[in-house]
């Protein structure tokens, strides 16, 4: 059961950020919406569907991961082309949250769907049971529920709703397809309002409001006290409803509320001095925060009226955040004063109510926890928390509060997890399910497969004679305990015998930042210029190591893949990128440029492609390169990387983070047989005359003030690289080329603007125009 064809109805931010996201993956799409015109002449009649598409495409964060993915979007009107529907294997319902305009859709779409297409509502809380009223046998048995969380393209949940009628064939299908083909982190909930995630979700902000209230705390404090500190998302409670709308907090409450007789009732003031008046969030320019010219206002519930945002940083807040996490709850618990009464409270809350509701949202307590972690970018899940606060101490607060001690809390023998296996709800302990489809290195490395280890970095034999290398320094910088790493890895690999290397990790934010600026700073200040030099030619062979290595080296990056980081992947034999790779060499923004094969690479890779053609100028492929670099342009996807030029055609994408590592083991077994090492490349280097339009185009931007002093400097560097030198045009080696931009890199370092550059940046985090 292949689906390639998607249909969405409902072109609003939900199913427009859905329609994109299938496009981004390789599908067709149809995306339609109600017509926005009575006459049937009229070129405005598909204006709604068309306007959703335009408004994806200019979204910030992008729906689309490449612009170029909208031309997959067919857009039409539900009166118009709803047998354009026919053809699609899925069509997701995204339309407005009522039970009868969702019901008389799916009557019109019982009537042409194709009798292996599948059907789903991207409702996220009417009960798949109410929708499917008045439909047939054959349709229920194609029906499910598809609850995408917002930003489609960047949350990782995706719950599915079955009903006691779907297919399991169906269910199957569906969840591969939202697996491999969209990335998606997949959890099976019961069919109940609100489902997993936005059952537990929405109920936690609606508990905090009220025990913010009872603390008579600021929003400024509850966001400090509910984000990183207890393992939340850094958008805490309040940030997060400006993100997701206050008027859609509104109506979901009111829905869940009034579906399960639950008090899910907003304060007030929130609707009469917020959504009342249009301030509904990030989307009208404020809600519960705005930001102005002169910095971020958040709003004073008790005086109505907005003031200068106070963070809540520093003390024991402040050192608590840098502990892991289990450490840190147990540290969040013993805040004092009315900050900690808070926090007591509202972990108690949040606890008593999972424990309570659990075994009536999914079907195990896995599922609810990676449902929170997923779909609401939690570090640990409601019962990984419990664990780490102590059920013990959970017991005493429920009996401080009155509360009763679920039962759910008395089958736990200690803790929820324990060995590997996790409490069920019948009170048996079975192992954690697996992920599909991944290969998590921790379990690994726990389970006895770490071949090397110096704390910074470690080789991990991934079975079939196929190892990974793993950055484990801050950010995954590349500094010399990874660098000698990489150097014994490479031997051992060769000595084991064994088929190839994958260079990745788990890291969620990064794969890596590139070279430890503050090692570089540190080395500047006492003047070691000739232990620079040294690592600098260090780095540089290490990069060249992976392309000479006498077995495959597939990279396999995700998140931030910058300077070094981005290097490295360039110089694989093969890159399996995750989806959401944020790639590029960004060294002129601390005044530098790349210096460990960066530049020389890009240079290579795009005169090569040019020169086996005749009569061809190659200076479009240093101008190309010299733009990214001079420019540190970074991709906000992979398929944008490889549109960029810092993934090439051969190189290949895993849309799901999950499966990547093993997506990258096959294609290190694919390359295996018969493997030979690249052949060092020469490429014509275009010398003075190349160097003299670049030259004068640094001229030019300087003149016109897009570009200082320094700026000019960096750039002319670059394009000295870029151009071979100044002399005559000649053919030039890749070792030619990492010479001069060595020798460009250690010049550069040495001027003051420079470091005053990396010294700004270390200290602030931002880049320097000076």
């Amino acid at each position: 059961m292949r689906v390639t064809t998607v249909g969405v109805v409902g072109a609003g931010a939900m199913g427009s950020g859905i329609a994109a996201l299938a496009a981004s993956a390789g599908c067709r799409v149809v995306l339609l919406d109600i017509p926005g015109d009575t006459d049937p002449t009229s070129p405005n009649r598909s204006a709604p569907a068309r306007n959703g598409l335009q408004k994806a495409i200019k979204s910030k964060p992008a729906s689309f991961m490449e612009t170029a993915a909208a031309a997959r979007v067919r857009t039409g009107n539900t009166e118009d082309h709803l047998a354009w529907l026919a053809e699609c294997d899925w069509i997701c319902e995204a339309i407005i949250e009522q039970p009868a305009p969702k019901q008389q859709l799916f009557t019109r779409i019982e009537a042409l769907m194709k009798p292996t297409a599948i059907v789903s509502s991207n409702t996220s809380g009417i009960p798949m049971a109410v929708l499917l009223e008045g439909r047939s046998e054959k349709f229920r048995r194609r029906f499910l529920g598809t609850h995408f969380f917002n930003p489609p393209r960047y949350m990782h949940l995706l719950e599915i709703i079955p009903t006691p009628e779907t297919d399991p064939a169906v269910i199957g299908a569906m969840r591969e397809f939202a697996e491999r083909t969209l990335g998606k982190g997949i959890v099976i909930a019961k069919d109940v309002p609100g489902f997993i995630a936005n059952r537990l979700g929405v109920y936690g902000m609606v508990a905090t409001m009220r025990r913010m209230q009872e603390h008579g705390l600021t929003i400024d404090e509850v966001d400090g006290l509910t984000g990183s500190l207890i393992g939340r998302a850094r958008t805490a409670t309040f940030r997060t409803g400006d993100l997701s709308g206050l008027d859609v907090l509104a109506h979901v409450t009111k829905g869940i509320g009034a579906a399960t007789g639950e008090d899910f009732a907003l304060p007030g003031w929130m609707l009469t001095d917020l959504v009342a008046t249009g301030k509904l969030g990030d989307k009208t320019g404020g809600g519960f925060y705005q930001k102005t010219k002169t910095g971020t206002l958040t709003y004073d519930w008790k005086t109505s009226q907005y003031v200068p945002q106070q963070r809540l940083e520093g003390g024991d807040i402040g050192q608590a955040i840098r502990l892991p996490i289990a450490q840190r709850l147990p540290a969040a618990k013993a805040v004092p004063g009315a900050q900690g009464a808070f926090l007591r409270d509202h972990l108690v809350d949040a606890a008593h109510y999972t424990l309570t509701l659990a075994s009536q949202l999914g079907y195990d307590l896995v599922a609810i926890d990676r449902a929170m972690e997923w779909g609401y970018g939690w570090e640990a899940g409601p019962f990984q928390v419990m664990d780490a606060l102590g059920l013990d101490w959970l017991r005493e607060e429920f009996r401080a509060h009155g509360l009763d001690i679920p039962a759910l809390l008395d089958l736990a023998q200690g803790s929820f997890y324990k060995n590997g296996e996790y409490l069920t709800f019948e009170g048996t302990y079975e192992p954690v399910p697996a992920i599909p489809g991944r290969i998590s290195l921790a379990g690994l490395a726990q389970s006895g497969r770490v071949l090397e280890d110096n704390g910074l970095s470690r080789l991990i034999d991934l079975g079939d004679g196929v190892a990974c290398f793993e950055f484990r320094s801050k950010m995954n910088s590349l500094g010399a305990g990874v660098l000698e790493g990489l150097e014994k890895s490479l031997r051992k690999i060769e000595k084991l015998g064994f088929n190839g290397l994958v260079i990745g990790n788990e890291d969620a934010r990064a794969f890596s930042v590139g070279a430890d600026l503050s090692l570089v700073s540190f080395a500047i200040s006492a003047g070691a210029w000739d232990d620079i030099a040294v690592s600098c030619k260090a780095f540089q062979d290490a990069v060249m190591s992976i392309r000479r290595a006498p077995f495959p080296v597939v990279v396999a990056p995700a998140g931030m893949t910058l300077g070094g980081g981005a290097e490295f992947t360039l110089h694989a034999d093969a890159v399996q990128a995750h989806a959401e790779t944020y790639m590029g060499l960004v060294e002129a923004g601390v005044g530098l440029i790349p210096g460990g094969g960066g530049t020389k690479e890009l240079l290579v890779r795009f005169t090569g492609e040019l020169q086996q053609y005749e009569e061809v100028d190659l200076f479009a492929a240093v101008k190309r390169a010299f733009k990214l670099i001079a420019f540190a342009t970074t991709s906000t996807s992979a398929p944008e990387a490889k549109a960029l030029g810092f993934l090439s055609s051969r190189d290949r994408i895993s849309m799901n983070r999950d499966h990547q590592i093993a997506d990258a083991k096959r294609r290190v077994l694919d390359l295996a047989p018969g493997y030979l090492p690249p052949i060092e490349r020469t490429v014509r280097a275009l010398g003075r005359e190349g160097l003299g339009n670049l030259e004068y185009a640094l001229w030019a931007a300087k003149e016109a003030g897009q570009a200082s002093a320094h700026d000019v400097r960096v750039g002319r560097a670059a394009a000295y690289v870029l151009c071979g030198g100044d002399g005559a045009a000649r053919d030039v080696t890749e070792q030619d080329l990492l010479d001069l931009e060595r020798e460009q890199f250690m010049s550069l370092l040495g001027t003051k603007e420079t470091q005053e550059r990396i010294a700004y940046t270390l200290k602030t985090g931002k880049p320097l125009r000076n």
